[in-house]
């Protein structure tokens, strides 16, 4: 190789060295501005061409990240833009079950009114809102068609999840649904049995009510 090849070699491996690193940084800035709920920055870096499924170190899109906030602004760039809402993290989360589980309603809403699936096999939207209580996100949920009773991979429904934490509000709720009460989890647990193991008085009685048994 000539010493002009060689130059201009050395110097194409540097310039593609350093615009490598510039979009490294801008997609770590885009990153930061989902993070921290600026929907004018998010746009502006999917404007010069950045992905709107973009993943942090952990498989996490911008959407799964900006709906774990309840960034609703964000969300809404996001799903403008296209971004995939079925997709599902390393973990098998969704945007809809991170939001679910945090009880944020109003990023739920933009998401299911834009077609993110409700019910699916395994962990679900609803489940996350019942294992944290999330009586309004629940409501919702069941409201657009949510699978009422859907069970997780450990054979527990959203009823059972909501006895598990004590959760009061949504244990209402979902009885107000006629759920079934009667349901077994693979260990042989039902939602009355799990409230009074867990001396949840108040839950056994309306579980009780509603006509549940061990």
């Amino acid at each position: 190789m000539t010493p002009r090849r060689v130059f201009l070699a050395l110097a194409t491996t540097s310039l593609l060295g350093m615009a490598g690193a510039a979009w490294s940084q801008m997609l770590d800035e885009l990153l930061k501005a989902v993070d921290r709920g600026d929907a004018g920055a998010t746009a502006t870096f999917l404007n010069k061409g950045a992905d709107p499924n973009t993943t942090d170190k952990t498989g996490n899109t911008l959407l799964m990240i900006a709906a774990t906030q309840g960034h609703e602004a964000v969300v809404k760039v996001l799903i403008d833009r296209k971004a995939d809402l079925v997709r599902r993290s390393s973990a098998g989360d969704s945007a809809l079950m991170l939001a679910s589980l945090k009880g944020h309603l109003g990023t739920v809403k933009l998401l299911v009114d834009e077609g993110a699936p409700l019910s699916h096999p395994g962990w679900a939207p609803l489940l996350y809102a019942a294992f944290e209580g999330r009586a309004e996100v629940i409501r919702f949920l069941l409201d657009r068609g949510a699978d009422k009773n859907a069970l997780a991979p450990n054979g527990y429904s959203a009823l059972m999840l909501a006895a598990r934490g004590g959760f009061a509000d949504a244990t209402r709720m979902l009885l107000y649904e006629d759920v079934d009460v009667t349901i077994k989890s693979y260990d042989g647990n039902t939602a009355l049995k799990i409230a009074r193991s867990r001396k949840e008085t108040e839950l056994e009685e309306l579980l009780k009510r509603a006509g549940a048994v061990e």
